[in-house]
């Protein structure tokens, strides 16, 4: 099969399309984060490339599944996605979907790793420096990496600062030559 990221792009575009000419990104982020989860369960994968199962039988248990958390106009998209067999590419949908919005909202995703939680001051003087640094709204998701030992690493795009101790443990390591 072709590169899923290829695949993807073009749905992702038709909806994000879809949701600035209506006005309505929240509503399609929130359904395309539930039909992401979905998409990514391991049991899922598994009914997909099942031969035995029908993009019908398919489509009907992700209907079943989503109930009434889905509008006319998700439902619509997900049976075009099931016809063309393109129900895996829903996790890249859902990313380049919320990276097109993002743009368009003039936000950077960033990522924090972090050996430890920071409290809700720390986290807001980092968002803080994001912002003045690149010139545009920040959105900060983190998660804790106790690999790191202590610092942070924050990425944003192509933008990557590592401040952790691994990474300085790792480069005294290399100028040491061990």
């Amino acid at each position: 099969m072709s590169d899923l990221s290829s695949i993807a792009r073009p749905y992702a575009q038709a909806v994000f399309e879809l949701a600035k000419e209506t006005g309505r990104f929240e509503d399609w982020s929130n359904q395309l984060e539930m039909l992401s989860e979905i998409a990514e369960h391991p049991d899922f994968n598994s009914l997909v490339s099942d031969p035995r199962i029908t993009r019908e039988q398919v489509l009907s248990v992700v209907l079943e599944i989503t109930g009434k958390h889905l509008d006319e106009q998700a439902q619509n998209f997900i049976k075009i996605l099931s016809h063309y067999r393109r129900l895996s590419a829903l996790p890249l949908i859902a990313r380049q979907f919320e990276s097109l919005r993002a743009e368009d909202e003039g936000v950077i995703e960033a990522e924090l790793e972090a050996a430890y939680e920071l409290d809700s001051e720390q986290l807001a003087q980092l968002i803080e420096a994001l912002q003045q640094r690149m010139g545009r709204k920040v959105r900060l998701t983190s998660k804790i990496n106790k690999d790191l030992i202590g610092g942070v690493v924050v990425r944003a795009g192509d933008w990557v600062i590592d401040g952790s101790i691994r990474a300085r443990l790792d480069k005294l390591a290399s100028s040491l030559g061990v």
